[in-house]
């Protein structure tokens, strides 16, 4: 789910475009489930879940991006600037939370 780089980190990311609000849903088949309240028009669940990521992480929307998937369901999203390890840890409070 989360791979270290030499910038940063990947992510695994499995969203749900249309959800009843904007949240982390757990894991699914190995990566992170993000519920998206915008729909997959546009483009527009793609920049809600970078804004998510970022107010999540505490990064700035320019530090991540969108590897592959952005017409799809699954995704993999590149994050520089942070730790294998700070990304995991602030995923498992947001889990703990939820």
């Amino acid at each position: 789910m989360i791979r270290s780089t030499s910038a940063g980190i990947e992510l695994d990311v499995r969203v749900i475009p249309r959800a009843a609000k904007t949240e982390i849903g757990g894991s699914r088949d190995g990566a992170l489930l993000v519920r998206l309240n915008a729909p997959p028009v546009d483009g527009a669940a793609n920049d809600a879940l970078i804004a998510f990521l970022a107010a999540v992480l505490d990064m700035p929307r320019s530090t991540i991006r969108i590897v592959s998937g952005e017409r799809g369901r699954r995704k993999r999203v590149a994050i520089a600037g942070i730790s294998r390890d700070r990304v995991r840890a602030i995923l498992d409070a947001c889990s703990r939370t939820s």
